[in-house]
């Protein structure tokens, strides 16, 4: 099952898409898509709804993220070893986590803004994960049983900020805008195995990252299981997984950065796609 939200920034409405990839209007059942409609009885409700028997949304939609009320945005770093090495940085032994604030999210296709000033804006695609029910000091084994879904992330860093400019990387994770998710949340049936999904960055047209979860050091299951042990999962809470290599940091012979004008295209296998023209601040 795919579901997104549609409309205007802070006005979208739940929507679900079918069989045909038509989008069908949701807000007849449920008030929006969030905590408690992606937990195990919701998404049992909302199995069971035919469709067809659903609103046809006609016309271009503009999509939000497709979980509203996120807590908390939680991202781990150097998970591709390919990655770890083109950033001169040692394969983590423990996953690396940082946080990506809340008021980054937005819509995956919206524009994204690059700081006044900012000299070192990168592109990542990742692999989002979305919880559906709390999660605290759980397993491996039962770590999955937590997960609603998954969506496609674009972890927009800025570099001086990240690395230059003091120890944590959060604060180069957070600028507003920096946080497309989406266009849907597709349930984790559905995606069956999250090891397994190819997924791919261009900019301005030119293919820039090219790889596969399979690769990730750490496994989605490990990575919530991880996480759960020294905080709180909550419903509609964010877990981005990391990139494979190609980001702007990592390119030969020297970095490569975006600028306003740039257009930043993403997808992964089963997810779907985003679409972001990068602009000045």
């Amino acid at each position: 099952m795919k579901l997104c939200r549609i409309g205007e920034a802070g006005q979208e409405r739940p929507a679900m898409i079918d069989a045909d990839g038509r989008i069908r209007d949701l807000s007849g059942h449920i008030a929006d898509i969030d905590g408690a409609a992606i937990g195990p009885e919701g998404l049992a409700r909302l199995t069971a709804i035919n469709p067809t028997s659903l609103p046809l949304v006609e016309g271009p939609v503009r999509y939000g993220p497709p979980v509203s009320g996120t807590r908390q945005f939680v991202a781990i770093g150097l998970n591709y070893a390919d990655h770890a090495a083109e950033s001169n940085l040692p394969i983590p032994a423990e996953p690396v986590v940082f946080n990506k604030w809340v008021s980054c999210i937005q819509g995956p296709n919206d524009p994204v803004i690059i700081p006044a000033g900012s000299r070192k804006t990168d592109w990542e695609v990742e692999l989002g994960v979305i919880i559906g029910s709390t999660a605290h000091c759980v397993n491996q084994a039962n770590a999955l049983h937590h997960v609603a879904g998954y969506c496609v992330v674009n972890d927009v860093s800025e570099r001086e900020w990240q690395i230059e400019r003091g120890a944590t990387w959060d604060k180069g994770k957070g600028f507003p805008t920096f946080g497309p998710i989406g266009p849907w949340l597709v349930t984790a049936d559905e995606v069956n195995d999250p090891q397994a999904l190819s997924m791919w960055l261009d900019v301005n047209g030119e293919r820039k990252q090219d790889g596969s979860t399979k690769t990730m050091i750490f496994t989605v299951a490990e990575i919530v299981a991880y996480v759960s042990q020294f905080m709180t999962l909550l419903p509609g809470d964010v877990i981005t997984t990391g990139t494979p290599p190609g980001v702007g940091l990592g390119q030969k012979p020297e970095p490569w950065y975006l600028i306003p004008g740039d257009v930043v295209t993403l997808g992964i296998e089963k997810l779907g796609e985003q679409r972001q023209v990068f602009t000045g601040g």
